[in-house]
C-alpha cells in the first residue's frame, strides 16, 4: 500500500507546491482533485499544465489517482451540482469524462467519483439513471484504459456498502470498482472496516482515510475520532492491497503542512509491516 495525500487538503497552495510539500513529508502518492485552482480541466492551457504536472510527478516519484470531489467547479452557487442523478446530468458526465482524460495524461491508475444527492422522485428511477450513467462512463474509461472507482458517501444516494453492492451488481463492468472511505464506514456503523476490505478485495482500487465518529460525517484529524486503524491496516495487509491510501482532510487546508506532517507521523507505524 502507498500512503498518499489529497490535494484538496492543500487548497491554499499551488499544485506544484502541494506536490513538493506532500512528497517532502514522506508520501509516495497523491490524490489529485482537479478544481478551480488546481489543474482546472476547463481552462485553455490545460494541456501544457498536464504535461508539467506529469513531469513533476515523475521527478518526485509520486503515484496518483484523480478525485472528482471539487465543490463548485460546475456550479459556483451549488455544491457538487449537477450530479449524475440530476434531470440533465450532461455537465457532470462531461466533467467525469474530462477527468478520465486527465487520468490518461498523468498515467493515473484510477478516477474516483460518487453518485451525488438524490433529487425528488422514486429511488428506482434514480438507480436506473445512475446505472446507465455508470455503464456509459465505464465504457468510455475502458477505451482509454482507465479504471473508475465509485465511492459510497454519507448523505448521497449511494451511501452504504449495501447500496454500492446493488449498484456494482447492476453495472458489473471490469472498469468499475470501489473507492472505500474508512471514515464513512465508521460514520454509518458499517463495521468492522476490515471485513468490507476483504469482501471487496478484487474491486478495491482506491482508499480514503481520516478519523471520524459514528453518525457524524466530519473528517477529523487522526486520533480525534473512533476509527480502529489497526483493524483497517490489518485488512489492507490481509488482501495485499497495493493501491493508494489517501489522507482526505480538505477542511484542514488552513494548516496543510502541519496537518500532513501529523497525519504521516500517525499513519506510518500502521502502514509499516512489523511496526505494530
Amino acid at each position: 500500500m502507498i500512503l498518499a495525500y489529497n490535494t484538496n487538503g492543500f487548497a491554499h497552495h499551488s499544485l506544484p507546491d502541494a506536490f513538493d510539500l506532500i512528497a517532502a513529508r514522506g508520501y509516495r502518492g497523491v490524490q489529485i482533485t482537479p478544481d478551480v485552482h488546481h489543474l482546472n480541466p476547463f481552462e485553455p492551457d490545460v494541456i501544457g499544465r498536464l504535461a508539467a504536472a506529469r513531469s513533476h510527478l515523475a521527478r518526485l516519484n509520486l503515484r496518483c489517482v484523480i478525485e472528482t470531489g471539487s465543490r463548485f467547479i460546475l456550479d459556483r452557487e451549488r455544491k457538487h451540482f449537477p450530479t449524475l442523478l440530476s434531470p440533465d446530468p450532461t455537465r457532470r458526465r462531461q466533467f467525469l469524462e474530462t477527468c478520465v482524460g486527465v487520468a490518461k495524461a498523468l498515467s493515473a491508475s484510477v478516477v474516483s467519483y460518487w453518485s451525488g444527492t438524490a433529487p425528488d422522485g422514486p429511488p428506482s428511477v434514480h438507480m436506473s439513471r445512475l446505472v446507465d450513467e455508470c455503464k456509459r462512463l465505464a465504457d468510455f474509461a475502458a477505451e482509454r484504459n482507465v479504471r473508475l472507482a465509485f465511492e459510497p458517501e454519507p448523505g448521497m444516494f449511494i451511501d452504504t456498502m449495501d447500496k454500492f453492492a446493488e449498484l456494482h451488481a447492476r453495472v458489473f463492468h471490469p472498469h468499475f470498482g470501489l473507492t472505500l472511505d474508512v471514515g464513512h464506514l465508521v460514520c454509518q456503523g458499517e463495521l468492522p472496516v476490515s471485513e468490507h476490505i476483504k469482501q471487496w478485495k478484487d474491486w478495491l482500487w482506491n482508499v480514503h482515510i481520516e478519523d471520524m465518529k459514528a453518525d457524524v460525517h466530519d473528517h477529523l484529524m487522526f486520533g480525534d475520532g473512533e476509527v480502529d486503524f489497526a483493524d483497517v491496516f490489518a485488512g489492507l495487509r490481509a488482501v495485499a492491497y497495493t493501491g493508494l491510501v489517501g489522507v482526505e482532510l480538505s477542511r484542514h487546508s488552513h494548516d496543510a503542512v502541519r496537518t500532513a506532517e501529523k497525519a504521516m507521523a500517525f499513519l506510518k507505524p500502521f502502514a509499516t509491516p512489523g511496526r505494530l
